[in-house]
């Protein structure tokens, strides 16, 4: 099918066309005009005030499959990147069975061919995630593992840590990490602060990160190799960060959108859906991460997409899960943001930064280039409800709010999703 896309503006660096007001047709999932004509279409859409970027990519998603499908299956995962503008998810180890294996590497990547949205396995470092013996990291790597970490654990044992450094190095592989010393986050269940001690909930300091990621830092510029730290939470290790960057080490960093919204005031309400690892911080500390991407210091930003049943949301706070959905809501919660960091910004944070660390193709708005893009509207007010919820999961605190920035339409691999 063809479409035209009238009067859009290109937001891709990458392209010559970057920040220019266009017209894009679309024909059999290519791009085959970027202009002022406009080409015969099946369908036009009227994209006047939208944005045309390349599809974003997302470095951290859990879709709970195998395994845990009453939370997200891979279709409903999917479908859920899809109205969000992902093009590309990078997936989580943390299923049951574990992604360890060639078939489990396969089993994620299974419907690709047949999918507008492409899915990437993350496969674990160490065997069940529980941080003891390595998998076999340079098999899964053939298989098609694009990168290796334990996912929603951080790898507590620094032998571990150093060892599966050394031994993907020879491939150039990708360790993930997340950064927590697990003792010192033992029980905790929001940002240790002031608002931990009013509400009477133990807290996760700064520190449980930060000594994480120092730590990280020390045994890399020892080993060598790449390193990627995920979820960075706190003014501290972004500057740890930069200064090891300046060192010339080869590391690379993500904060979850969520972070860049929500400060730990928000758990006062008492919402189980504002519970995530890391914690929400102190408010001032997202200016600092706004200013980590600013500078560079953090590479991309990830959704940090965690779906959770009702019956491990709907508790008393200290009971419930760590996690939230955000992949359908990442460019509208953004929007709050957009002011300060800018679209440009935002979008190459979304899309060429995290395909670079992960060793994809980059995409590009380009005339001849395949159709790898999303369509949105930065301005469009919609209500996020149950009903247009495409997850199979519920816990997002945005729920049944009315939120600013929409997508309207995905393209890739040959297909499109028009959402609007």
């Amino acid at each position: 099918m063809s479409f035209l896309l009238t009067s859009v503006k290109i937001v891709d660096n990458l392209s010559k066309h970057h920040l220019k007001i266009r017209n894009v047709y679309i024909n059999k999932g290519k791009i085959e005009y970027i202009g002022t004509d406009k080409p015969d279409a099946k369908k036009i859409i009227d994209a006047k005030g939208c944005l045309l970027a390349p599809g974003l990519c997302d470095l951290q998603a859990n879709y709970a499959d195998p395994g845990f499908e009453q939370k997200e299956d891979l279709e409903t995962g999917s479908r859920a990147a899809a109205s969000g503008g992902f093009t590309d998810v990078a997936v989580l180890p943390n299923t049951l069975p574990v992604i360890q294996k060639k078939n489990d590497i396969k089993y994620i990547a299974k419907g690709n061919k047949t999918s507008l949205v492409q899915l990437h396995p993350i496969a674990a470092i160490t065997i069940d995630t529980k941080g003891e013996a390595l998998t076999d990291m340079l098999d899964l790597a053939e298989a098609g593992a694009v990168a290796f970490s334990d996912g929603l654990h951080p790898i507590w044992n620094s032998d571990v840590l150093m060892k599966s450094l050394q031994y993907v190095k020879k491939i150039k592989g990708l360790i993930i990490d997340k950064p927590e010393d697990k003792w010192l986050a033992l029980f905790g269940t929001m940002h240790e602060g002031v608002n931990s001690a009013l509400l009477g909930m133990k807290g996760i300091p700064s520190l449980a990160e930060e000594l994480a990621v120092a730590r990280d830092i020390e045994i890399l510029g020892y080993t060598g190799g790449r390193l990627h730290l995920s979820n960075i939470s706190t003014a501290k290790s972004v500057k740890l960060i930069e200064k090891a960057k300046k060192k010339g080490l080869e590391i690379t960093c993500d904060v979850a959108a969520h972070q860049l919204v929500f400060d730990d005031s928000f758990v006062k309400s008492f919402d189980a859906n504002y519970k995530v690892s890391p914690p929400f911080r102190e408010a001032g500390v997202i200016k600092a991460l706004q200013k980590g991407l600013q500078d560079g210091t953090i590479d991309a930003i990830v959704s940090s997409h965690q779906p959770h049943d009702p019956e491990c949301k709907q508790l008393e706070f200290d009971m419930a899960d760590f996690g939230i959905i955000g992949q359908q809501t990442t460019l509208s919660m953004l929007s709050g943001v957009a002011d300060t960091l800018g679209w440009e910004l935002i979008l190459d944070k979304l899309t060429h930064a995290p395909r670079q660390i992960l060793g994809l193709e980059i995409s590009a708005i380009e005339e001849g280039k395949s159709a790898n893009a999303v369509l949105f509207d930065p301005s469009e007010k919609w209500n996020y409800t149950l009903e247009n919820n495409r997850s199979k999961s519920e816990n997002s605190p945005l729920l049944n709010s009315r939120l600013t920035g929409k997508v309207k339409a995905v393209f890739n691999n040959g297909m499109a999703d028009i959402l609007s």
